[in-house]
């Protein structure tokens, strides 16, 4: 099915699906972003097309990123939007940075 010849009802059900879904395994698994992993419609670009030279996973997952990759490809990232903010937002790909506060080196000048 192209992303272009899908009707509403279809599309609202595509959109819940791949809102559920997470990347199950690679970079962006629950290995390193435990405890489900990115969820595929926060993937970034570059990574789907990694999978788009090389070749989607077999199965419902594939065809899942193929279609987020389709989506992203057209510049429609924002009806993920919805997904995002029933989430609780973006997904942060980057860790929190530690903040680290030296206040010796202060009081050794002053």
């Amino acid at each position: 099915m192209e992303f272009t010849d899908i009707d509403r009802d279809d599309l609202r059900n595509l959109l819940e699906e791949i809102g559920g879904s997470n990347m199950p395994f690679g970079k962006y698994g629950p290995q390193n972003y435990p405890p489900q992993g990115v969820p595929i419609h926060d993937l970034p670009p570059e990574y789907l097309s990694w999978f788009a030279e090389r070749g989607f996973p077999g199965g419902r997952l594939g065809e899942l990123l193929s279609m987020v990759f389709e989506i992203k490809q057209a510049g429609a990232d924002e009806v993920f939007q919805p997904l995002r903010n029933r989430n609780g937002g973006r997904f942060r790909l980057s860790g929190k940075r530690k903040r680290i506060v030296d206040f010796e080196e202060d009081e050794e000048e002053g």
